[in-house]
């Protein structure tokens, strides 16, 4: 009588301990189709349907203890080349991404929350139904990079052109009617004038005296 094979295993729902305890690596392709939450964050004129793939590979590994059993760890690798819209000239900008992490795993998700707190190791709970494609998209989120740019961008940024004229005499209108309002603003509030224009007034009033002083003699 001829033995089962073992069935391929489902990376969307699997049984992490005991894909930890057997320690064969499993390794895959997972199309952007399927990674709707990272593919959000990408150049938008690119269809997810047309970017490469996300390569990612999992081992598991057992660290024994002096005492009781051996710790359950995952090693995940993935690399990704995506197209992010470039942050100086607006267009798709491909960079390449890669994830290594060591994560453990423990029996419940208090103890995972307090030694991931107390410690720098990444710490979560097991599960008979993991989802490790949705562990590869965090992970990838995570190293997205934050201001994604070409080293030459393969066009000058488009800047908006406008009448240089028109915005300094539209800035000067502006102005002498920011100062009115500032006055009579000043005057409604107790009648009080404008200190500004107090100051103003002073220097005009010395320069004034200084030019007849200087006429005089």
């Amino acid at each position: 009588m001829k033995s089962r094979e073992p069935r391929p295993l489902n990376p969307r729902k699997l049984d992490i301990g005991a894909f930890i305890e057997t320690q064969t690596p499993l390794a895959g392709e997972m199309p952007l189709t399927e990674a709707q939450r990272l593919a959000a964050g990408l150049a938008p004129e690119v269809p997810a349907a047309d970017m490469s793939p996300v390569h990612w590979e999992a081992v598991g590994e057992l660290v024994p203890q002096r005492v009781g059993a051996p710790h359950l760890w995952l090693n995940l690798q993935a690399q990704a080349r995506l197209p992010w819209t470039c942050q100086r000239c607006l267009h798709p900008v491909e960079i390449e991404i890669e994830v290594s992490r060591r994560i453990r795993f423990v029996a419940d998700e208090s103890l995972a929350a307090s030694l991931d707190a107390e410690s720098d190791e990444d710490v979560l709970e097991l599960s008979r139904s993991f989802d490790l494609l949705e562990l590869v998209e965090d992970e990838l989120i995570m190293e997205s990079p934050i201001v994604p740019f070409h080293d030459e961008c393969p066009e000058q940024p488009r800047m908006s052109v406008q009448d240089a004229d028109f915005d300094g005499d539209e800035a000067s209108d502006a102005a002498a009617e920011g100062s009115s309002d500032a006055d009579g603003a000043a005057a409604s509030r107790g009648g009080k004038p404008n200190p500004f224009a107090v100051l103003a007034q002073l220097k005009t009033r010395k320069a004034d005296d200084s030019d007849e002083g200087s006429s005089g003699g």
